[in-house]
C-alpha cells in the first residue's frame, strides 16, 4: 500500500480533531476527579477551597460517615428495588407488546404502530398523570415507580425491529410442528435474542438508577424513596436535618460539605464502573432501532 503523505490542510484538520477530543475527556473527567477528590481530602482543605484536581491530605471520614447513616442504606435499597424489579416488568412488557408487532399477518399491526409512536410525541402531561395515579389507588407506594413507567415505546420499537430480522421460516417451521405463538415466542425466538434483552435490560436499568421525578411525584413516605431523590434533598435542597445522623453539631459545618461530595460518588460509582464494559450494548440499541418495513 502507498504511503500517503498528509497535507498541511490534513495535518491541521487531525490536529484540531485531536485537541478537541482531548478537551471534551478534560470537560467530562475533570468535574468526576474534582468530586472524588474531594470526598477524600482533608475536610480542612476542602473547607478551606484547596482542593483543585488532586486530592490534599487524604481522609475517609466521609465514607465512615455516609456508610454509617441507615437513611442512606434505606434509599439505596430502594434504588436496587426499582432497579431490579422496574427492569424486570419493562422488559417482559415490552417483549410482550413488540412480539405480536413483529408479526407481519397481525391485522392491526400499523395502526398499532402509529398509535405508539404518536405516545412518543403527544403526552397527557404530569397533572393527569398525577390524578390517574391517585385515583388507581397507587400513590405513595411503590407501584407508583413500577407502573406509570412500566412500557416505552421507543424501547417497544427497538425489540420490534430486532424481532423483524428473525426468519419466518423458523416460525413457518415451528407453527408445522404444532406450536403456537407462545411456545414459539419463549422456545425460539427468545434464544435468539440475547442482544435485544441485553439492550433493553441496560436502558431500562440505567433509566431507573438515575430516574428521580417519578419518586419525586408519588412519593411522600421517606422510606420509599429512592437514592436520587435522596441526593437532591442533600445537595439541591440543602436539607442539613438529613446530616444530623452523621455527625455530631460541632463537627457538622466540617464535615458537611464533604459528605456531599461522598454521598454522590457512592450514588454515580455503580453505573460508572459498569456502563464501559456494557458500553456497546447502548451502541447496538442505536443500530438496531433503524426502523424498518
Amino acid at each position: 500500500m502507498p504511503y500517503h503523505r498528509k497535507g498541511l490542510g490534513e495535518r491541521v484538520s487531525d490536529g484540531v480533531i485531536v485537541l478537541t477530543m482531548w478537551l471534551a475527556l478534560a470537560v467530562t473527567l475533570y468535574p468526576f476527579l474534582y468530586i472524588i477528590s474531594m470526598s477524600i481530602s482533608d475536610p480542612v482543605n476542602v473547607v478551606n477551597k484547596s482542593v483543585w484536581l488532586l486530592p490534599k491530605g487524604l481522609s475517609g471520614e466521609a465514607y465512615v460517615r455516609v456508610f454509617a447513616n441507615p437513611d442512606l442504606w434505606q434509599s439505596y435499597g430502594n434504588t436496587v428495588f426499582y432497579t431490579v424489579a422496574g427492569t424486570a416488568l419493562n422488559v417482559a412488557l415490552t417483549i410482550m407488546a413488540a412480539y405480536p408487532l413483529s408479526i407481519r399477518n397481525f391485522i392491526i399491526r400499523k395502526p398499532m404502530m402509529i398509535f405508539i409512536v404518536l405516545t412518543m410525541f403527544f403526552t397527557g402531561g404530569l397533572v393527569p398523570m398525577f390524578i390517574l395515579v391517585q385515583e388507581l389507588g397507587i400513590y405513595n407506594t411503590r407501584w407508583a415507580i413500577l407502573l406509570p413507567t412500566a412500557i416505552s415505546a421507543f424501547n417497544v420499537i427497538i425489540a420490534r425491529t430486532f424481532f423483524q430480522g428473525i426468519p419466518e421460516g423458523l416460525h413457518e417451521s415451528a407453527k408445522l410442528d404444532g406450536a403456537n405463538d407462545a411456545v414459539i415466542l419463549v422456545r425460539i425466538v427468545l434464544p435468539l435474542c440475547k442482544p435485544i434483552l441485553a439492550v433493553l435490560t441496560l436502558f431500562y436499568a440505567v433509566s431507573h438508577w438515575n430516574s428521580f421525578m417519578p419518586a419525586l411525584l408519588y412519593l411522600s413516605d421517606s422510606s420509599l424513596q429512592p437514592l436520587s431523590l435522596y441526593l437532591i434533598k442533600v445537595l439541591i435542597q440543602n436539607d442539613t436535618n438529613m446530616l444530623e445522623g452523621m455527625m455530631e453539631q460541632s463537627a457538622r459545618s466540617l464535615y458537611a460539605v464533604q459528605i456531599k461530595y461522598a454521598i454522590i460518588v457512592v450514588a454515580v460509582l455503580p453505573i460508572v464502573v459498569i456502563y464501559p464494559f456494557l458500553q456497546k450494548y447502548f451502541v447496538k440499541g442505536v443500530l438496531i432501532g433503524s426502523l424498518k418495513e
